[in-house]
């Protein structure tokens, strides 16, 4: 292929290409040359331009396919245009030459298409350079087509458009005979043709200014004509052709002169719709046929001209745009109702035919208003729509008032009036649905009378209007849940008023059931007691159907509908009236089949209506309650439900011989009675009607293949039964289309019914499943149908064996009996029941039964597979292999595939070869490549072979389904027929015609099959990948320049697999342009330029799998893309100002189709993530101005904006966006609450936007607000509050304020909240407001002892403590004054939540009316709310109890103390009801376990769903708990409590990883070892008191390990609290576990760092174990010291690092810290414990002193001063007699020899630290022996450096400690070693002193060793004078060096010079000065 890409074709490589090969390999060329042309100089190609000429010439005769033709042209006329013209007019002659040619063969055939072709495209291109020639070539064209078959029809017609639009006016003198033309193929037989046509004319009226003046009527009645047989393609090209010329005839300014302006006529809006009403209620007839035919009472109008006229009106209104709408909506409105009026009786003379109008004009009416028109003008649309339901109802009423003069004429006006009603209510409801809670205004508005329009019209005599009305009512409640329960009150309380008139009695009980079907699309629900009055009503309609005849009927199927609807509310409200229900469903039905016989024998045609309508509504209400209420379904519930079953079916048997008795009357109560029947049995189990089995078989089989059904109801019944794969090769009308709601009547034939909402009542309360707005029920004789078929698959799986192979025989029978259409409804019938018992048997993996069942399937099935209806084969091939997969046997499956193969061989109809080629298909689809290569093989063969079929497209199509089937069953079985696969779809590519759409979608299928299996190894260099992966990309072409849209969409989703199998290959930018060209094609009238609705998904799939990958990239291509073509582009969708991003959202407003919308979000989501930094002004814009409706980038530099926006959503109509902006509004304070103000230092940025937030916050706090809203506002508020942005109090008060309104209103508890919601939307409003105040009080506590920290740590002046206090007490005054409130509600709210945790085995305990916030019907709801907030409740609670001290009184201090304040709860009942008080102790105790039960019940079971939010509160809660004596005496006195505290914890611990979790709960640990020690110092001190006189041995031991020192594991609080603290220390430091390093002994390893969480988890468990021997007894102590003294010097040993200056890591100054306090406890001298005390501790220090020389040598890397330390710690924290041992201390002051030799100036300084603190020690025995051994060394160290003189700091350092150190030795020595010293010390001193002139010049450290010295000399000299007066006195040069000194040093002090830089210490000087005296 790379041989192609030349300028000239390489025509030697070409000629050595096969067929298939050359004409890939010139359609690559022309491809790439299109490219190099653009991209080439002028001069070079006019270089080559005659070579080029030539060689495309030569192609132009050598028969090139379509794509390759349509290429050569482009080329063509590329290359004039660019090089020179003057060979043009030769190219065009020859052209017009092929065109001429009298050879008619079809081989030439391609030539001439393709010189069609090129003369399209050269005029196109060069236009009017062209001059005068085109008057010869469109004659020459002209007459071509009247000989040319539909392809070259089809060319010419395109060809045509395309000099059209190069010439533009210049072609005028060609209008008229291009349009006659044109006209003539307007109505070709061909589709293709047609749509050609179309687009031709759409190109001639541009400039032809007849068509849409003077010949506008031609044009319409030619285009309605062209509608009659039309598909979809041609229906919409007509209708955009239709709808165009009519918006351009109202709005085109006439040209010309005056005289031509009079000479046209303007053409008016009325006029323009007349002329569209007439299409659509005559069609293309003339009016005086059309007369005649209504003489006659037939309807002439085909559906799809009307259909086709539907979607002309929507063309027509979107072309004249959503302000020309605006403007004539009411004219518009009214003119659309007159349609379905009775004024035109034609178009709803049958109730079929009202149905399919009325679903047209819904149609216009939804497209327009609801794509076109902005909330405002949709509000202005809705008060129209308003205006006429009154001006119709004005109508009724008057007939109504008058009915009893003429009654025949009243009734016409009311029918008139009733398909405009239900239209303009249906709409109506869209609408408002729409607009969501925007709409609220509209029904505020009491001049317009919104609701009281659509109630008033409930009572219409017409059921239609009655439902349309209710449907209006339950859209109104879905949009606005505020009115839901409003309404519902309202229709009920007519309800019973109105109960004796008929049309009352239906009318509010659709009402009603509408209402109650909108509950489940409001989260807030409605009240519960509702459900109990709606149960009371229907109860009392039921009882009293009787009464009055005139009602009977009515009143019983209102009962049953309220029943019915009742039942989707769920089981919350359902099981609370489940047994009056069961009792009414056990009463409908006779007791017994005796009781039917006596009923039959008694009964009269109006009593078995009633009776019928009963039972069917009781069966509806039944099934309603199985649908809706799953989980009541209980063992004894069924048990209850089975009783009647036997008798309905009883019934069932019994309807044919009733319905002979009564006659017609019966009918349809009959059918309905069946329908509702067969819907129950179909979700029951089978097991519970197994005695019924045989009997409901044969009735199903009497219905399927009953006589009286004339309808071919196949569309319906197939569909979901054929794969929908499958349905892709049948028709569009199958298909997925934004005109699906209008096209299914077309589906159906022109006698088919459409569904409609008044064929089943009862389904108004139900999901609609397709999402559409009105549900559409069939009529009950069409789901009849379909509910047998479904039932027939279940009960012919359970019956036996035999009672099947019965069936099956009738049903073949019954078949063979019937003959003509009649025996093609049958076979329908039939085969769906046998697809549905074969899926069935599929599913649940049953077997068929015997040999003989085999051979009635097949023969039932094979008949189908060769039916003239394409539904059914697809059905039946589906069938035949589901046959085999239910078989599951190789053989028959092969025999099978024979069949197939033998029929394809022989047959030569398309019928049979379509029918048996996708059973292969299907047989490999369920079996997967049919098991063996030969098989797949042959199977492939064949389906080549018929895929070539050039004669039956249909048979291509089929053959090509099947294939890739195929491909994509087979897997790695298909590699080997790869490339001759690819090079068949790829020759077909290349020439099957354009007109052919259907087999180019099945080529395409094929296409993406083979991209899929080859995967990944499409990105493989071989040649052969490389070869395979070049015809992909060439076949993707091919497919994307089809002009079917639905080809275009497998090209695109071929491009995308190959995108994300091989992205380097894939040109990102020309794949990029391709979609959004076609996407904002689209976007500029959402319906209608590329209509079809899968080819905008396939784009936005595309899109967003690109925008994952490579964002940005993306986004430029569709700048650039949008640059590059700015004149083409609508200013609709301005890519290049808005980019990409803002034409997705300009979709968003437009699409409809949730599919669609849901790939926009995703995709703009992704580019937000990775795009929001870099285009971050760009996507707040875009956002603004939606909201609006009307580099260095961050967030901080747009707050601005973000709080704007967060604004005008929060303030927004609509309840979505308003929650939508507070969840911002929270957001911005959470991230920006601590970013500073720039220009304003000690002072954040948000605290200018304080109005904008208060601002924000104060509607959601109205009265009227709903629940959710007010609870997002609560949160927000306590954000605010809590985010410290506001200091200022009375700048908080403001939204404080609104804290404290929410407070006042929900005191009340449950009672005083609103009625319209669900009780439970009070519980979750209650409880948010509980949460926020919580939260304030949470921060207002933490800020108070912030603040009394920084005011112990920082000395104030009393102003300023005064002023300081302000804002951190006064957030905790402000809440302070609401605590006592709050407290009692919050305790209220914890044991309400405690209730709701208890399992379920206890709810016998519950109260039985609910808790303080909720009721008991709504608890599973309210539920879910306590979750959400119960953990801030808890942790304030928990601070309040902590702040009261939990003080209980004293009882020695007298009664009155009782009386103090304790705030009531419900746990501490009112003294008024006559139970016992308690006391404060006892209430304490209660809120202390309450408390602590909830915390323990929620942390020992964490679900996987439970917050860090909720664990960080409920482990504070306990930390405050456990601050106070009190309760932490209750956990020290109750060890158990305190274990499985413990073990909660540790649970916790492992469960959860997070840092600060792990440490809060070791705080916790620790308050609860606390707690322990101070039990047990209370046990042994009030021992100490009782026994005081006794003996000291007799007393008990207190603490763990008692008297054995045995601690048991599960019963011991230090053993639980050592599992936990290894379990934090193990994880940080693996190696302390014995088990993990393998050894037991001390394991050597490179000391580590830990991370600062590490850190800090550690030395928190360090703590806790130093803490532990208090907890035990002597013995105790004893059994747990080697444990903790392995941890902490193990964590030493492990942590032990050299840092920089040596300082100590915070991990070893913990364990350090540990190791002082093990080794300080009193049990280390207690008299039972002391000697096993000391021999552990001397293996500790051995442990420790080992650490140096380990065993293997190894162990180098450990800081020596931690380890001296620790060494340390052990010498002056231990009793003397574990130290003191000759080989340890020998080993010790080794130790400390050592460090002393190290080179480390830091190390140096740090000995002398620690030996100072050693000589210290007051116990000779301890200090002396390191005193002989070290003294010596430190004054020859300290001579040395007075040899060397100190250079840095560190020297210096190092002198001052030595001097201490031998200060301090001084003063322990005995008085006659003290001279010996003293005299050691001063020469050394001494030395380092400097004389005036050295102090001068010397450097600071000299200076400041020169003043230490001299300090100390001060000091030394008056407290050892003689010795320093004998010294002096030896040594002259000494005494002269420090006179000097001291001298120089005075005279440095007088003279204070400014430029002295080396006094850095005058304090010090001063101080010497003072002291210089004592010579």
């Amino acid at each position: 292929m790379e041989l192609a890409h030349t300028l000239l074709l390489n025509e030697e490589a070409c000629s050595q290409l096969s067929e298939v090969q050359k004409a890939e390999f010139i359609f690559e060329w022309l491809r790439y040359l299109e490219k190099l042309l653009l991209a080439t100089s002028r001069n070079d190609v006019r270089e080559k331009q005659k070579t080029l000429v030539e060689q495309l010439l030569s192609l132009l005769n050598s028969s090139p396919g379509p794509p390759t033709r349509k290429l050569l042209a482009k080329n063509l006329a590329i290359l004039y245009s660019i090089g020179d013209t003057f060979s043009v007019y030769e190219t065009i002659d020859k052209c017009n030459d092929l065109i001429r040619s009298k050879d008619d063969s079809p081989s030439y055939l391609p030539t001439k298409l393709a010189a069609v072709v090129c003369l399209g495209s050269l005029y196109k291109k060069l236009g009017r350079i062209l001059g005068n020639t085109f008057t010869d070539t469109v004659g020459n064209i002209l007459k071509a087509m009247k000989s040319a078959e539909s392809q070259g029809r089809y060319e010419i017609m395109l060809s045509l458009q395309n000099i059209l639009n190069g010439l533009g006016a210049a072609a005028t003198p060609c209008h008229r005979d291009v349009y006659k033309a044109a006209r003539s193929c307007l109505t070709d037989r061909s589709m293709a043709v047609r749509c050609a046509a179309a687009k031709c004319l759409l190109e001639l009226q541009n400039e032809a200014i007849f068509m849409w003046s003077t010949d506008l009527d031609s044009v319409a009645t030619l285009c309605f004509k062209s509608f009659e047989g039309s598909n979809y393609d041609v229906r919409i090209s007509i209708s955009k052709l239709l709808g165009t010329i009519l918006a351009k005839a109202i709005i085109s300014k006439h040209p010309g002169t005056a005289a031509l302006r009079q000479s046209i006529r303007r053409v008016s809006l009325e006029e323009v719709l007349e002329l569209l009403g007439t299409g659509f209620l005559r069609g293309s007839s003339g009016f005086l046929r059309a007369s005649g035919d209504m003489l006659k009472g037939t309807s002439s109008v085909s559906r799809d001209v009307r259909v086709g006229v539907t979607q002309a009106y929507v063309v027509f209104v979107s072309t004249l745009g959503g302000t020309w709408l605006e403007k004539n909506f009411p004219v518009f409105l009214s003119h659309l109702l007159s349609l379905v009026s009775q004024s035109h009786p034609k178009a709803t003379q049958t109730q079929i035919d009202a149905v399919c109008c009325r679903r047209c004009i819904s149609f216009i009416l939804r497209a327009t208003i609801g794509g076109l028109l902005g909330e405002k003008a949709q509000i202005a649309a809705a008060k129209d729509i308003c205006q006429t339901i009154w001006k119709l109802k004005k109508v009724m009423d008057a007939v109504l008032s008058d009915g009893n003069l003429e009654t025949r004429l009243g009734s016409t006006d009311v029918a008139a009036s009733q398909h405009m009603l239900v239209c303009a209510l249906q709409e109506l409801g869209n609408l408002i649905h729409g607009l969501g809670t925007t709409a609220a205004p509209l029904l505020q508005d009491s001049s317009i009378g919104l609701l009281d329009s659509v109630i008033s019209v409930i009572l219409h005599p017409s059921i239609s209007v009655r439902l349309a009305a209710a449907w209006c009512l339950h859209c109104i409640a879905v949009a606005l849940p505020s009115y839901l329960t409003p309404l519902l009150d309202r229709c009920i309380e007519r309800l019973t008023v109105l109960k004796s008139s008929p049309e009352a009695v239906t009318g509010f009980s659709f009402a009603v059931a509408a209402l109650l079907g909108a509950v489940k699309h409001c989260p807030l629900g409605i009240p519960h007691g509702k459900g109990k009055i709606i149960m009371t009503l229907a109860e009392d309609l039921l009882c009293s159907a009787t009464q009055n005849s005139r009602l009977s009927a009515q009143r019983t199927q209102a009962g049953w509908l309220l029943i019915a609807a009742l039942m989707t509310l769920g089981s919350a409200v359902v099981s609370h009236h489940l047994a009056r229900v069961l009792l009414l469903w056990k009463c409908v039905f006779p007791a017994s089949p005796k009781d039917l016989e006596t009923e039959k024998s008694r009964g009269d045609s109006f009593t078995w209506q009633v009776t019928l309508e009963g039972r069917a509504g009781a069966l509806s209400a039944i099934k309603s309650f199985v649908s809706y209420c799953g989980d009541l379904l209980t063992e004894e519930v069924i048990q209850r439900l089975l009783p009647p079953l036997p008798c309905a079916v009883d019934l069932l048997i019994q309807l044919s011989s009733i319905l002979k008795t009564y006659g017609n009357p019966l009918k349809t109560p009959s059918v309905v009675y069946r329908q509702r029947l067969y819907e129950l049995l179909i979700l029951l189990p089978p097991e519970t009607y197994e005695g019924h089995l045989c009997a409901i078989l044969k009735e199903l089989a009497a219905d399927l293949t009953a006589p009286d059904i004339q309808v071919a109801a196949s569309t319906f019944l197939l569909p979901p039964l054929c794969h929908q794969d499958d349905l892709l090769i049948l028709s569009p009308l199958l298909q997925e289309t934004d005109h699906r709601f209008i096209e299914e009547q077309l589906l159906l034939g022109n006698g088919g019914a459409c569904g409609s909402l008044e064929y089943d009542p009862y389904s108004i309360y139900e999901k609609d499943v397709e999402g559409d707005s009105v549900p559409k029920p069939l009529p009950p004789t069409l789901s009849v149908i379909s509910s047998a078929a479904k039932l027939f698959g279940v009960v012919c799986a359970h019956v036996g064996e035999a009672q099947r192979l019965l069936i099956l025989e009738q049903l073949l029978n019954s078949m063979k009996h019937t003959k003509g259409a009649r025996q093609q409804v049958v076979q329908l019938h039939v085969v769906s029941s046998i697809s549905n018992f074969l899926k069935y048997v599929a599913d649940s993996k049953g077997s068929l039964g015997p040999d003989e069942m085999r051979r009635l399937a097949l023969t039932l099935v094979m008949g189908a597979l060769e039916s003239a209806n394409p539904l059914l084969r697809c059905a039946a091939a589906e069938a035949w292999a589901r046959l085999a997969q239910v078989v599951d046997d190789g053989a028959f499956t092969a025999g099978l595939a024979q069949v197939s193969f033998d029929k394809l061989k022989s047959a030569r109809d398309v019928v049979t070869r379509t029918g048996h080629s996708l059973a292969l298909g299907s047989l490999n689809r369920y079996l997967g490549g049919i098991s063996s290569s030969q098989h797949l093989n042959s199977c492939i063969g064949i389906l080549y072979t018929l895929s070539q079929d050039s004669t039956s497209p249909d048979v291509q199509t089929w053959a090509l389904h099947s294939l890739s089937l195929v491909i994509d069953s087979a897997g790695p079985l298909f590699y080997v027929h790869v490339e001759p696969t690819l090079s068949l779809i790829i020759m077909l590519l290349l020439n099957v015609p354009p007109t052919h759409a259907e087999v180019h979608q099945s080529l395409g299928r094929c296409l993406n099959a083979l991209i899929t299996t080859l995967g990944p190894e499409l990105q493989g260099n071989s040649t052969s990948v490389s070869a395979l992966r070049t015809s992909c990309l060439l076949g993707c072409a091919v497919m994307q320049d089809n002009p079917d849209c639905l080809v275009q969409a497998q090209a695109i989703s071929c491009l995308q697999q190959l995108h994300m199998f091989a992205p380097r290959h894939v040109n990102l930018s020309s794949l990029v342009s391709c979609l959004c060209e076609i996407l904002l094609d689209n976007s500029v009238l959402v319906n209608l330029c590329s209509p079809y609705l899968l080819l905008r998904r396939a784009v936005l799939a595309c899109l967003r799998q690109l925008v994952q990958r490579e964002a940005s990239e993306v986004s430029e291509h569709a700048v650039m893309l949008a640059k590059d073509s700015r004149e083409k582009l609508t200013p609709d969708a301005n890519i290049g100002e808005m980019g990409l991003e803002g034409a997705l959202l300009a979709l968003l407003d437009k699409e409809t189709d949730q599919r669609l919308c849901h790939d926009i979000r995703e995709t703009l989501n992704h580019m937000l993530t990775s795009m929001a930094v870099e285009k971050l002004s760009l996507w707040l814009k875009l956002c603004k101005e939606v909201l609006a409706a009307s580099a260095d980038d961050f967030l901080v530099l747009h707050l601005a904006d973000l709080i704007r926006m967060a604004f005008m959503a929060a303030t927004d109509h609509s309840d979505q966006l308003r929650l939508s902006g507070l969840e911002t509004l929270l957001v911005v304070i959470r991230r920006f609450a601590t970013v500073p103000e720039p220009e304003f230092p000690g002072h954040v940025i948000l605290e200018q936007y304080q109005a904008n937030v208060g601002a924000a916050l104060r509607p959601a706090f109205t009265s009227e607000t709903p629940p959710d809203v007010t609870a997002k506002a609560c949160q927000v508020c306590s954000a605010w509050i809590a985010s410290g942005v506001v200091s200022d109090l009375s700048d908080l008060r403001r939204v404080h304020q609104l804290l404290v309104s929410s407070l006042t209103k929900i005191q009340a508890g449950k009672e005083a909240l609103s009625h319209l919601y669900n009780e439970s939307a009070s519980t979750m409003e209650i409880l948010a407001v509980l949460k926020a105040w919580a939260e304030v009080y949470i921060i207002a506590v933490q800020r108070h002892k912030n603040n009394k920290q920084t005011l112990k740590t920082t000395s104030y002046s009393e102003e300023s403590v005064r002023n300081g206090s302000n804002s951190s007490y006064g957030l905790l005054d402000l809440v302070c004054t609401d605590l006592g409130t709050l407290s009692r509600l919050w305790l209220a709210a914890l044991q309400d939540f405690a209730l709701l945790t208890l399992p379920s085995e206890f709810a016998s305990q519950l109260p039985v009316d609910g808790g303080a916030f909720y009721t008991a019907e709504t608890s599973e709801n309210a539920k879910m709310h306590y979750y959400n907030s119960w953990a801030l409740i808890l942790h304030a609670t928990a601070l309040w109890l902590t702040s009261t001290g939990f003080v209980v009184a004293d009882p020695d201090e007298g009664a009155s103390n009782l009386s103090r304040p304790v705030t009531p709860t419900s746990m501490c009942q009112d003294s008024s009801s006559g139970a016992i008080v308690k006391s404060p102790e006892d209430v304490y105790t209660d809120r202390f376990h309450l408390l602590l039960g909830i915390s323990v019940e929620f942390l020992c079971s964490l679900r996987s769903d439970a917050t860090m939010e909720s664990i960080t509160a409920c482990l504070h809660a306990l930390q405050a708990l456990l601050d106070v004596p009190w309760p932490r005496s209750k956990i020290g006195s109750d060890q158990d409590l305190g274990i499985e505290l413990l073990n909660v914890l540790h649970r916790v611990i492992l469960t959860r990883e997070s840092p600060s979790i792990q440490l809060a709960s070791l705080e916790v640990v620790r308050q609860i070892i606390c707690a322990a020690q101070e039990h047990v110092k209370e046990k042994r001190r009030s021992a100490e008191v009782d026994d005081g006189a006794a003996e000291k041995e007799t007393l008990p031991e207190f603490g763990e390990g008692k008297d054995t020192g045995g601690l048991v594991p599960g019963k011991s609080l230090v053993f639980a609290t050592l599992e936990l603290c290894v379990c934090i220390l193990v994880r940080q430091l693996p190696e302390l576990n014995p088990k993990l390093t393998g050894s037991s002994g001390v394991k050597a390893s490179k000391p580590q760092i830990l991370s600062e969480d590490g850190s800090r988890l550690v030395s928190a468990a360090l703590v806790i174990i130093s803490e532990l021997p208090a907890v035990c007894s002597p013995e105790g102590s004893i059994s747990i010291l080697p444990t903790i003294l392995y941890l902490t010097i193990g964590v030493l040993r492990e942590t032990a690092v050299k840092l920089p200056g040596s300082q100590l890591s915070s991990t070893v100054a913990a364990s350090l810290q540990a190791l002082k306090g093990i080794l300080s406890s009193p049990m280390a001298r207690a008299e039972k414990s002391h000697t096993a005390w000391t021999d552990l501790l001397r293996s500790a220090l051995t442990t420790v002193l080992d650490c140096w020389n380990p065993v293997d040598g190894t162990h180098q890397e450990l800081d020596e001063v931690s380890l001296l330390t620790a060494i340390t710690v052990f010498i002056l924290s231990t009793s003397p007699e574990v130290t003191t041992i000759p080989c340890l201390q020998r080993s010790c002051i080794e130790k400390f020899k050592a460090a002393l030799e190290i080179k480390d100036p830091m190390v140096q300084v740090k000995t002398y630290q620690l030996l100072h603190s050693i000589f210290q020690y007051p116990n000779p025995a301890v200090s002396y022996p390191y005193i002989y051994s070290l003294a010596s060394s430190i004054v020859e160290k300290l001579q040395e450096i007075d040899k060397r003189k100190p250079e840095d700091t560190t020297e210096l350092q190092i002198f001052q400690e030595g001097i201490k150190v031998l200060e301090s030795l001084i003063i322990i020595a005995e008085e006659q070693h003290r001279s010996q010293l003293v005299a050691c010390l001063l020469p050394i001193l001494i030395s380092f002193l400097l004389d005036e002139n050295a102090l001068g010049s010397a450097t600071s450290i000299m200076r400041n060793l020169h003043d230490f010295a001299l300090q100390n000399l001060m000091q030394i000299g008056p407290q050892y004078s003689s010795v320093f007066k004998n010294v002096m006195a030896s040594s002259p040069a000494l005494k002269a060096r420090l006179e000097a000194a001291i001298k120089g040093n005075q005279e440095s002090i007088k003279v204070k010079l400014p430029s002295s830089k080396h006094t850095k210490n005058p304090g010090n000087n001063s101080s010497i000065q003072l002291k210089t005296n004592f010579l």
